[in-house]
């Protein structure tokens, strides 16, 4: 039920998605939503959105792995949503998001601090990974601010606009960032 949610939210929001949606997708008995979500939707869109960072922060991780430079790391972060967004026919967004933007978030405290630990959560593992590959902490921090804070606002375009240009500007953008604050030789610390 939490993967249908979070699927449901990153289409349609999180006001338009409801219980009834969530059990036909995930062809869950009707109980079982009460037992499981003794919260509500609330409940459930904690989970989805803690579900959709956990899986944002393996992504990172995943291709962290690949990268040997902090530009790189960022051109296969930024291509990998983009991908994600055409290959849905720009109709899937961030589980996160709605949350913030319906105003989830400030009606429910606990909503709010998911929303926050969320984001932090990717911003924090990729200035991990922008560390290790020899950037300075503030310059990674500050870089791994507007990696996450453009590939939101892209997919908010990219929606709008029903193209993927807002992606390819991002990524054009953020990798001269990243180059410009990379050492001159690139490369994992201690590697």
């Amino acid at each position: 039920m939490v993967q249908a949610a979070r699927q449901l939210i990153r289409e349609r929001g999180y006001h338009a998605t409801a219980f009834s949606d969530v059990l036909e997708l995930s062809q869950a008995p009707r109980g079982s939503v009460y037992f499981h979500f003794p919260g509500g939707k609330t409940q459930l869109a904690i989970e989805a959105a803690e579900a959709h960072a956990h899986e944002q922060v393996t992504i990172i991780d995943q291709i962290a792995d690949q990268a040997e430079s902090a530009a790189q790391l960022v051109e296969l972060y930024v291509n990998l949503s983009r991908e994600g967004m055409v290959d849905s026919n720009y109709g899937r967004g961030c589980a996160v998001a709605p949350l913030v933007t319906e105003g989830a978030a400030q009606e429910s405290a606990d909503v709010g601090e998911t929303t926050r630990r969320a984001f932090s959560e990717m911003i924090d593992r990729l200035a991990f990974h922008f560390v290790a590959i020899g950037i300075d902490r503030a310059p990674a921090r500050e870089l791994a601010h507007a990696v996450i804070a453009s590939v939101q606002g892209a997919m908010v375009t990219s929606r709008a606009l029903h193209s993927s240009a807002p992606y390819d500007a991002v990524r054009t953008v953020l990798v001269g960032q990243a180059v410009s604050v990379s050492p001159k030789t690139s490369g994992r610390k201690g590697g």
